[in-house]
């Protein structure tokens, strides 16, 4: 939906909610596995392993064909890669009560199938650590794991007259776009749009940051920028 005058952003930021939710969605099917892996460890019950591995099977068939779906998208879109782990988790049970069902055919041994569960659900709740963080640095305005904030600062630094540059911030705006702020302190600090422009323009194919506002200050000691000096003082 287009912005408007109460939600400024429109809704891009629920993309980033239904990450969360989709994590910790993840993490709440992984806990249950675990859980009942674990109950029935304690107390094994007989499995009818034939139909246990053709529908296993299907499972399989299903989520591959489904996780390749977000394959592509998963590293542009935090959603897409949430989806993606969904898919390689529900696989990757399905691969483990298959090969549960071969063993206890072989072995008579039906504590096999709990026990294979408990270690996928493991495996699969360390392969979401990633996931985790990057939706919780998401929720938490922090700069985009793929980008160097430094890297940034120092190409800002570099503009055409540019002396400083201060209050930086970056962030993502939903899981797709990522938006930049920042104080240039310039030797000419008059309306200048073509300076703004090719500054955007770097930003966006240096970095893929598209929706930018930069601040340009002349660095008059008279009239100190305060957030120059919130800055100076958490380097400190």
């Amino acid at each position: 939906m287009p912005p408007s005058s109460r939600r400024t952003y429109g809704y891009r930021r629920a993309s980033i909610i239904a990450a969360l939710l989709n994590t910790a969605l993840l993490i709440g099917a992984t806990a249950i596995i675990i859980f009942e892996a674990c109950r029935r460890l304690a107390s094994p019950g007989q499995v009818e392993e034939g139909v246990v591995i053709w529908v296993a099977a299907l499972g399989i068939a299903v989520n591959v064909a489904t996780a390749l779906l977000f394959l592509r998208r998963r590293e542009q879109d935090l959603n897409a890669r949430g989806a993606y782990a969904h898919m390689v988790a529900d696989a990757a049970v399905s691969v483990g009560v298959v090969l549960a069902g071969f063993l206890i055919l072989w072995t008579g041994q039906f504590w096999i199938d709990p026990l294979v569960s408990l270690a996928i659900g493991v495996i699969i709740l360390i392969g979401s650590w990633r996931l985790t963080r990057d939706t919780v640095d998401m929720a938490l305005d922090a700069v985009p794991s793929h980008l160097d904030r430094a890297e940034i600062e120092t190409f800002l630094g570099r503009l055409p007259g540019v002396r400083s540059v201060h209050d930086l911030h970056v962030w993502s705006m939903s899981t797709t776009e990522t938006a930049l702020t920042a104080h240039l302190v310039r030797d000419e600090a008059k309306a200048d749009d073509q300076f703004l422009a090719e500054a955007c323009e770097g930003l966006r194919r240096s970095f893929a940051i598209p929706h930018v506002t930069l601040q340009i200050e002349s660095g008059d000691a008279a009239h100190p920028c305060a957030l120059a000096c919130e800055d100076a003082g958490a380097k400190v």
